[in-house]
């Protein structure tokens, strides 16, 4: 994909670029949404738009994340900053447009900028565990600490500012450690807004990326074996063989399924009947959420910041004197 795609070179848009024309056939069409993953197509932008927006999805759309962990007493084997590292990554279930960002240099959070998880843990032994036995899960009590562990801390007035709030790890699954009788985790959290371009752990996306809609053109009709083979060449879905008057026919059923494996050229009697191209100014979205917030907010939230770039480059090109 190359930035100098503009809306100019496209089929369609043979004559200078007019920006009255370009936002006319501009349109965003959703294929697939899930409860963490949402497909959808933008038609009709620019190759460096297309690529901005998957940036400030992966980088600039803030999370709430944990920024500070006070350990009072860790004698399990995995070290503190192992530890720290460990509960930092696990993404908390809270909305961040609840919150302000915490400002350089405090050093106590308040009800406004930060929230507060306890983890508090010690394995001991089963009593009633059979003698022969050699599973911990029957010899031990808490030998495995999970995300499950964290509770929330309120902080000030937040019982009262956020009385239906359900404040969690996004899984309760996520094992952090591994402890053994008489070994003990007790530490404090404070959670904080953050982005992701300063720290991965407050990406809100698992993975954002965006790829050209395939176009695959039969030049020549394919039928009987060639058509069979024709259809192995590509991914599922895409090839379709028909029975037309006792022959079977090869058609494209599904082009967007394909993954461009180009395997179709490795065959001398297919690689001249088959045009493999993509459709220049529209780009197929992925979106994956972590679980913090829904995918469809991600997008809007990221479509937000997208538009107030733009306006702060149109107030600084306001600004500058004209000579």
């Amino acid at each position: 994909v190359h930035t100098t795609d503009f809306p100019g070179n496209y089929p369609g848009y043979e004559d200078a670029w007019d920006q009255r024309r370009f936002e006319e056939a501009f349109r965003v069409d959703v294929i697939r949404e899930e409860e963490d993953s949402l497909e959808f197509d933008m038609v009709g932008i620019d190759a460096a738009i297309a690529n901005a927006f998957r940036r400030i999805l992966l980088a600039e759309v803030p999370t709430m994340a944990v920024e500070k962990v006070f350990v009072y007493n860790n004698t399990s084997i995995v070290q503190d900053e192992i530890l720290a590292h460990r509960l930092g990554l696990i993404p908390i279930r809270a909305d961040p447009r609840l919150f302000e960002y915490r400002n350089q240099g405090d050093q106590e959070g308040t009800e406004i900028d930060t929230l507060q998880f306890q983890l508090k843990i010690k394995c001991k032994r089963n009593p009633q565990a059979a003698k022969e036995s050699s599973d911990p899960d029957e010899l031990y009590f808490n030998h495995k600490v999970y995300s499950k562990h964290m509770t929330w801390v309120p902080l000030g007035n937040q019982t009262d500012l956020f009385p239906d709030a359900d404040f969690r790890p996004v899984h309760d699954d996520i094992l952090i450690a591994l402890l053994r009788p008489g070994q003990e985790i007790d530490v404090l959290m404070h959670c904080v807004k953050g982005i992701g371009k300063d720290h991965a752990k407050f990406s809100p996306v698992a993975t954002a990326s965006y790829r050209l809609l395939p176009d695959i053109t039969l030049l020549q009709p394919v039928e009987d074996e060639a058509a069979e083979t024709l259809q192995k060449c590509f991914s599922p879905g895409v090839i379709e063989v028909q029975n037309i008057n006792g022959k079977k026919v090869a058609r494209v059923a599904n082009a967007r399924l394909d993954t461009f494996s180009r395997e179709v050229f490795r065959h001398e009697g297919l690689k001249n009947l088959v045009r493999l191209a993509r459709v220049r100014n529209h780009y197929i979205f992925s979106v994956e959420s972590t679980g913090i917030l829904p995918p469809d907010v991600l997008v809007s939230e990221a479509i937000k910041i997208l538009m107030g770039k733009c306006q702060r480059f149109l107030s600084e090109l306001d600004s500058v004197p004209m000579e």
